[in-house]
């Protein structure tokens, strides 16, 4: 038996629904997974999440979760589910993405990659294999590949020897991954109807912004064989034409059988443009961290509380969203909130951030399933073009 149950539910153009069945959820698709990078969503309690917002999975942070608390403790408590309490699904990154993001504090060979923790210098190690196995201690129900993430602008010849080291590094996590649900090292088994009860294992297609080399690093992944499929490397330095331009032309070639994830993306924008290429899973940090530095996502838009206009304005963040916050609280009440230094304005505005991305996903999938998803993405994404217009011609002048 599979460990997931993937099925297409409607399709307009690329675009697609779909439902996602794993041990401890039924998740439906196109999903936003909101990132609990220390096993929390920032500032956004699990219980807001489940009965309020329905986040049927988030992520975890294999890098951070390795340094603290550790991953001997994690283990003996049971699990991320136990540790956490975190009854729904989970996805957990490999810690690639982080790791090469310390380019100063690390040293990369084709075993795995030596790097001295951000947090007190000490020296640690991570390959394939330790992060299969600190993957399988968490217990998430998707475990993503250890893979190298060139910089969006890496030139052709740098980009295929990463890609050539991720491809072996997928087949290693693979085989060790195998080898740990045999093992039964899987904190989070959970005996699920037609579902093996086991661990899911996802592959990551690299190659930055060359499309051939996107195409091979494709091939090759599907050529292992997993359960789903994952763009990496995007949103890291390039321009958005060249993002669009990537999934534009990979996610439709990602196998139809298998959800298809776009890693580390992005703004509600972006996850528009990317469900009309082709992609069902999306993760990005920006919901909390924009909360936390005062800018709400609005159905026109963003909108920076700490603007002196709002100081005495009643209305909600948005006046089309339900979320508990715009039922309740207005821009005046959040921006002093925000300007007292209260952290209730960074709780507040997290939680409306997040509900509108969730909200986002579910009015994508309603209009696929209705047929009207080209009338709802040119709709949704033109009020945030003439915003943008007129806040630049107010800065102007005109």
């Amino acid at each position: 038996m599979k460990p997931l149950e993937w099925k297409v539910t409607a399709q307009e153009g690329n675009a697609r629904t779909g439902i996602l069945r794993t041990r401890r959820s039924v998740i439906e698709t196109p999903v936003f997974m909101p990132v609990g990078t220390q096993a929390t969503v920032k500032g956004v309690r699990f219980e807001w999440l489940e009965a309020e917002l329905d986040a049927r999975i988030i992520l975890g942070n294999t890098y951070h979760l390795f340094l603290r608390p550790g991953v001997d403790v994690i283990r003996e408590i049971g699990g991320l589910h136990k540790f956490s309490s975190w009854t729904r699904s989970l996805l957990t990154d490999s810690g690639g993405f982080q790791v090469f993001s310390l380019t100063d504090l690390r040293k990369l060979t084709e075993e795995g990659v030596e790097f001295r923790s951000h947090i007190d210098g000490s020296k640690k190690f991570l390959s394939p294999e330790v992060s299969m196995e600190i993957q399988a201690a968490l217990g998430a129900e998707i475990v993503m590949v250890f893979d190298e993430c060139p910089p969006g602008k890496a030139d052709f010849q740098t980009t295929r020897k990463s890609l050539e080291m991720t491809a072996r590094w997928a087949l290693r996590s693979r085989n060790r991954f195998d080898q740990l649900q045999n093992e039964k090292m899987d904190t989070g088994f959970l005996a699920a109807e037609n579902l093996s009860g086991r661990q899911s294992l996802f592959g990551i297609v690299q190659g930055a912004s060359h499309l051939d080399l996107r195409r091979e690093s494709l091939y090759k992944t599907v050529e292992i064989g997993f359960d789903g499929y994952a763009i990496g490397g995007l949103s890291v330095g390039e321009e958005k034409s060249v993002m669009y331009d990537v999934i534009e032309n990979i996610a439709p070639q990602m196998p139809e059988d298998a959800p298809r994830y776009l890693m580390g993306v992005g703004t509600p924008e972006d996850l528009i443009e990317a469900v009309y290429r082709g992609v069902d899973m999306f993760d990005c940090v920006i919901p909390t961290r924009n909360g936390r530095t005062g800018t709400a996502f609005v159905s026109s838009g963003k909108l920076n509380i700490r603007n002196t206009k709002f100081a005495r304005d009643t209305e909600p963040l948005d006046f089309a969203c339900s979320c508990s916050v715009c039922r309740r609280y207005s821009r005046a009440y959040l921006r002093h909130l925000y300007q007292t230094g209260e952290m209730l304005a960074a709780i507040l505005i997290s939680h409306h951030n997040l509900a509108f991305f969730l909200d986002t996903m579910w009015r994508a999938r309603e209009a696929i399933r209705g047929g009207v998803f080209e009338n709802f993405r040119r709709d949704f994404i033109g009020k945030i073009r003439d915003a943008e217009k007129e806040k630049s011609g107010a800065v102007r002048g005109e």
